[in-house]
C-alpha cells in the first residue's frame, strides 16, 4: 500500500489537526488489527512557541517531545508539569544532566557511553530514568543511532544500571518515497525488540516501539509502533 503525507490546512487549528491525526492513527490500527489505545501520540515541539505547544495541551496532549535540551528549557518552564517530555534528538554526555531535570524519557540513547552517564547522573540524582535505545535501521549516514547488530549488547548492559529503566526502541525511518523500504526498517527494529525480549535480562518484557513520523506514522503503525513522534501534522512546516 503506498501512502501520501497529508499535511495541516493553514486553516484548521493545532485542535483539529491533532484531531485529524487521530482519526488518521485509528484508521492505522484498524488495518493493522490493532486498537487506537494501544498508540500514543508524542507531539513532537521542535521550533515551535510555548503559545502553539499551550494548544496542543489544551487540546488533548499529554506528551511533548524535543529535539535540543537548550530548546526545551523555557518551554518546560513555561508549560510545566502538565505533561511528560521526552527527548528525541541527540543527546551529548556533557549536557546528561541537565537533560535529566527536564525529561522524563530519553529515546536517543544509542551507545554505551552515553547510557553511562546517564546512569551516573542518575544515580547522584536519586532518580530513575526510563530510555530508549535509538536505532539506525535505515543505514544511512546522516543518522544518529547505534548499528542494529549491537543493540543487544546494548540493552543488556542498561538492563544492568539500577536507576535507568530501558523502556524501548526508537528509530528514523528511512528518507524516501518507497514503502518497502521504510517499512523494512520498522520491521528490523520490531525484530531487534523480540530479540531483546528472549534475553529475559529485567525490565526488558515490555518495551515500546517509538517509530513513525508524520511522513510515515502509519506505515510504522502497521508495523507494531507504539509511540509516534509527529510534529509537521499538527504544528504545519517549522519555522
Amino acid at each position: 500500500m503506498g501512502y501520501q503525507a497529508i499535511f495541516p490546512d493553514n486553516k484548521m487549528s493545532v485542535a483539529q489537526n491533532i484531531s485529524h491525526t487521530r482519526e488518521r492513527i485509528a484508521a492505522a490500527c484498524k488495518r493493522a488489527g490493532r486498537q487506537p489505545h494501544e498508540v500514543t501520540l508524542v507531539a513532537i515541539t521542535k521550533t515551535q512557541p510555548v503559545s502553539i505547544i499551550r494548544e496542543a495541551v489544551s487540546a488533548g496532549i499529554t506528551i511533548l517531545g524535543e529535539n535540543r535540551v537548550q530548546e526545551a528549557v523555557e518551554k518546560v518552564r513555561e508549560v510545566g508539569a502538565k505533561v511528560a517530555w521526552h527527548l528525541v534528538g541527540h543527546l551529548q554526555t556533557n549536557k546528561v544532566k541537565k537533560a535529566l531535570s527536564l525529561f522524563s524519557v530519553i529515546q536517543s540513547v544509542d551507545s554505551l557511553r552515553l547510557a553511562q552517564e546517564i546512569q551516573r547522573h542518575a544515580e547522584a540524582a536519586k532518580q530513575t530514568v526510563r530510555v530508549f535505545i535509538e536505532v539506525n535501521t535505515s543505514g544511512e549516514s546522516t543518522k544518529f543511532g547505534i548499528e542494529p547488530k549491537l543493540a543487544p549488547e546494548l540493552a543488556k548492559h542498561i538492563a544492568e544500571f539500577p536507576n535507568v529503566r530501558l523502556g524501548g526502541l526508537m528509530t528514523i525511518g528511512a528518507l524516501t518515497t518507497q514503502t518497502a523500504i521504510i517499512r523494512s526498517c520498522f520491521q528490523r527494529l520490531r525484530g531487534l525488540r523480540d530479540e531483546i525480549r528472549e534475553m529475559n535480562a529485567p525490565f526488558t518484557d515490555l518495551l515500546d516501539l517509538s517509530m513513525g513520523m508524520t511522513d510515515d506514522f502509519e506505515i510504522a503503525i502497521e508495523e507494531g509502533s507504539t509511540l509516534v513522534r509527529i510534529g509537521r501534522a499538527i504544528f504545519g512546516e517549522r519555522n
